[in-house]
């Protein structure tokens, strides 16, 4: 199929339109500015802008509320079913999954939009970490290549509502690398895009553990999830092996 026919196919009155969702608890400090931004810069391309949160014992729906979005309390918490239940509720074209702590690319709109008409159904952006430390930089660099063990959830995902739909979302057996998994599944079927261009993730994993601690938790996932362990094993070995923040 060209591009200009599955746009046509795609797109109501031409123009395509997007749903953020944003999986959120205790995002406080974080999802105030970002909704900001993405009104700022989104406008009328942006037809939804879903909170789901699960279950949050702070500020954050208040706030989220508050900046104007559409919060939705998921029945069940966990990323992948929260990401699920957002996309139920969305009425855009695209759906685009953004993470709380995450600074978006100005471009997203015309970025998202150059792609799918290029023929992607699905994509993300590279990454930089909000922080100088000079080996995150290479972290940053191994985002502009193909592999799986570069990409992650904290690099935004972007998938047409009905590609979404042909694959059934998110599978919710997976508790952790539920976007390392659907990726997998994209790529199966569809064209996935890595815009080369940049959105900011945070640092804050890195700042109560070393370089070297993140990696080799990072690794130990990867490993077991290639082995095909159980999700909540893997889980739960990759939480002991961190400090988390609270």
């Amino acid at each position: 199929m060209s591009a200009e026919l599955f746009c046509s196919h795609q797109w109501k009155d031409g123009r395509m339109t997007l749903s953020i969702i944003i999986p959120t608890f205790n995002e406080a400090d974080h999802i105030g500015p970002l909704l900001r931004e993405l009104q700022a810069i989104g406008r009328s391309d942006v037809v939804d802008l879903l909170v789901v949160d699960g279950g949050s014992t702070d500020q954050t729906v208040t706030i989220a509320r508050q900046a104007g979005a559409r919060v939705l309390i998921a029945p069940q918490p966990g990323r992948p079913q929260q990401m699920n239940y957002g996309a139920g509720f969305a009425t855009g074209d695209v759906l685009y999954f953004v993470h709380a702590d995450v600074k978006v690319n100005p471009d997203f709109v015309s970025d998202i939009r150059e792609a799918i008409t290029e023929g992607y159904e699905a994509g993300c952006y590279r990454f930089r970490f909000a922080s100088s430390h000079p080996l995150l930089r290479l972290n940053s660099y191994g985002t502009r290549f193909q592999g799986l063990m570069s990409r992650g959830g904290d690099q935004t995902l972007f998938i047409t509502r009905d590609l979404f739909g042909r694959l059934g979302g998110f599978d919710e057996h997976y508790v952790v690398m539920e976007d390392f998994e659907i990726i997998i599944r994209i790529r199966q079927t569809a064209r996935f895009c890595i815009i080369p261009k940049d959105v900011i993730v945070s640092a804050r994993k890195y700042e109560v553990n070393s370089w070297l601690r993140v990696q080799i938790a990072n690794l130990t996932a990867f490993t077991m999830f290639f082995m095909k362990i159980a999700p909540v094993r893997i889980a739960r070995t990759y939480s002991r092996m961190l400090n988390h923040r609270e």
